[in-house]
């Protein structure tokens, strides 16, 4: 295939929504080049040519291939698609629960050398809301144009997820539990930089993260939230799989 015609898969998603593994999984495919967030906006088809030549930096595109794949994990990047050719690009929309995504986000925060504000939980809530609401806010302008699915899935029910992408993406080949290292695997800034990422395979065992307290008002606010928010998402996505 032509490389100046490869298709886009998008994944708006927030932090510690499992978004590496999945990331890590798809760029392991044939079809598909990508794998790490590149921290750009796409606002128009020259934000296409300035993802490839950033991923041509450091890795090249596979022969045949007819994909490549970013994640927008914050809200000052942003996917118009209206200024996109639409029938190129396939969109994944994800949300990981609250507790889990936050203690997460405060465990990772914590563990910086300079303080950060997302190591304390009520900023990091903050973040999670802010994120959550960004995404029902694309979901309502681009209704019926992205699909969706429940984060945890990779971890708990992979081979159902990825059946399903398969089928979203029309892949000639089924997506694979096991995964490729690339040269950004495990890098600061361009995902999950833990251990795990680096085995090449889906670790199914999640942390608790039982030491991290979250104020139960703030939390049982959140999760109430995030279910009628999950809840819109799903009803306007072409496809969804579930938890």
């Amino acid at each position: 295939m032509n490389k100046v015609n490869l298709k886009h898969i998008f994944l708006l998603s927030h932090m510690r929504a499992n978004t590496s593994l999945i990331g890590h999984i798809l760029g392991s495919h044939p079809q598909i080049n990508g794998y790490y967030e590149m921290h750009q906006n796409y606002l128009s088809e020259d934000d296409l040519l300035l993802q490839k030549q950033h991923y041509l930096l450091n890795d090249s595109i596979k022969k045949n291939s007819c994909y490549f794949f970013d994640k927008l994990l914050h809200n000052k990047y942003q996917l118009i698609l209206q200024f996109l050719d639409i029938k190129n690009v396939t969109v994944f929309v994800s949300i990981r629960s609250p507790e889990q995504s936050i203690k997460s986000i405060v465990h990772l925060f914590s563990c910086k050398k300079i303080q950060h504000p997302y190591s304390i939980p009520e900023l990091a809530i903050e973040y999670y809301r802010q994120r959550i609401a960004e995404l029902v806010a694309f979901c309502e302008r681009y209704k019926g144009k992205y699909y969706y699915y429940d984060a945890d899935l990779i971890r708990n029910k992979p081979e159902k997820l990825l059946a399903a992408m398969q089928d979203w993406l029309s892949l000639n080949y089924p997506l694979k539990e096991q995964y490729q290292l690339f040269s950004q695997t495990g890098r600061m800034g361009a995902g999950d930089s833990s251990d795990n990422m680096k085995t090449g395979i889906i670790i199914k065992q999640q942390y608790h993260y039982n030491a991290i307290i979250i104020p139960i008002n703030l939390l049982t606010q959140v999760i109430q939230e995030t279910e009628q928010q999950r809840l819109f998402i799903i009803n306007h996505a072409i496809a969804g799989v579930y938890s």
